[in-house]
């Protein structure tokens, strides 16, 4: 059984597609965090963390109904 040069032809050019379009997607995912880092932000508020912090923890009691 021997293949026609067409379809050998096909076969190789869809094959080498594949591996060019698999090492351009390494490449840009190798390169998508240092574009992604840029400046950093503000740094945190503690005081604001603590805050969120206890307001959930409130809601936890509440829906747990531990207060009344």
């Amino acid at each position: 059984m021997t293949i026609k040069p067409q379809i050998l032809a096909a076969i190789s050019g869809g094959i080498a597609a594949y591996i060019a379009d698999e090492e351009a997607a390494v490449q840009t995912a190798a390169l998508a965090p240092v574009a992604a880092a840029g400046a950093p932000g503000p740094p945190l508020s503690l005081w604001a963390l603590a805050g969120r912090q206890e307001a959930m923890q409130l809601r936890l009691l509440m829906q747990r109904r531990s207060l009344r």
